[in-house]
């Protein structure tokens, strides 16, 4: 989460626009007013939005838990690509820094390939945003931009998915979880890595790294209503992190606390995806955003019976308290 080389990950993209004629620039028009149109990002979190808690089920409710981890997060697009392939559909994602953005995009409609293209598409010149600033000096402005530009605007709200995004509020450190309005600068503020970004402003107060109360958040979904968890843990493991400097002793500060704070909340986890991220890639090398999308593919595959097993058994379960209902 705090490592400098792990800032921007698939974040980072912003693809120029280039108007040609009178049509393009009015198009453009259009979505510059609609994006004004979505309200701040929010937590709506009442009652209402339980719905997962309240529906009628005639099988599992299933939550896809994409947590932080940077450079790393490039591992949750081979994760979604084996669930695609064994037909697996979460009926939502909460999503911790990468995996929000990874998270965002999916629930938005794009496919698994997609995701994939978009991360292959990335380019070393396509986020340069430094704001020098008492707070940090990367703005963030650009990864809300090309997060809401990915998804065509869509707030939370209208998610194809619906999606939650974790962030931390910095002045009390409380968990955030924003499921309305602007999904792009509810990202941002999931991403904003402490001391690196400068801080989110949304409705008066200011947000940072999701990361720092919930890694990967795993009792979010559970609270939620979903009967199944499937969370993947991206995180740096301390035993791989390097101790030989003072960075990498703070490093190693970061992977200790994140690696507890995340070992509480899988425990509640049904299937846990761990992929095996030893190296540390550079988040623009192309032959590292493969293998580490690999390293998804693979660990998911050695969960996929696993997972298999507790559908059946949830939806035996489910079936059983149903027809318990129509005898009584």
């Amino acid at each position: 989460m705090l490592l400098f080389n792990k800032t921007l990950i698939s974040i980072c993209c912003t693809l120029p626009l280039v108007a040609c004629s009178v049509t393009p620039v009015k198009n453009e028009q259009v979505k510059m007013l609609q994006s004004q149109q979505v309200s701040e990002a929010t937590s709506k979190l009442d009652k209402s939005f339980y719905h997962f808690k309240q529906t009628v089920k005639k099988k599992p409710v299933i939550a896809l838990v994409l947590g932080s981890g940077g450079a790393r997060g490039y591992a949750h697009i081979g994760v979604i690509e084996v669930l695609e392939q064994h037909g697996v559909k979460p009926d939502f994602i909460v999503g911790t820094s990468a995996g929000s953005i990874v998270g965002s995009i999916y629930a938005s409609g794009k496919s698994a390939e997609q995701l994939r293209q978009i991360a292959l598409d990335m380019k070393v010149g396509d986020v340069r945003d430094f704001k020098i600033g008492m707070k940090g000096f990367f703005d963030g402005q650009k990864v809300e931009d090309y997060v809401n530009k990915q998804i065509n605007q869509t707030p939370l709200e209208k998610m194809k998915i619906p999606m939650y995004v974790v962030a931390t509020e910095l002045k009390n450190g409380e968990k955030t979880i924003f499921n309305y309005g602007n999904t792009g600068q509810a990202v941002r503020a999931s991403v904003s890595i402490p001391s690196m970004f400068i801080p989110t402003k949304i409705q008066g107060k200011e947000y940072v790294d999701g990361g720092l109360v919930s890694p990967v958040p795993v009792d979010i979904a559970k609270q939620l209503g979903a009967d199944i968890v499937i969370a993947v843990d991206i995180l740096a493991q301390p035993v791989n992190t390097e101790t030989t400097n003072v960075w990498g002793l703070f490093n190693q500060n970061i992977n200790i606390m994140q690696n507890r704070l995340a070992a509480e909340e899988l425990k509640n986890a049904d299937i846990v995806i761990q992929p095996d991220l030893r190296e540390k890639a550079h988040i623009f090398d192309v032959k590292g955003r493969l293998d580490t999308m690999q390293a998804g593919i693979d660990a998911a595959n050695q969960r996929m019976h696993d997972l298999d097993v507790v559908i059946a058994t949830k939806l035996k379960s489910e079936q059983n308290q149903e027809h318990l209902q129509v005898q009584n």
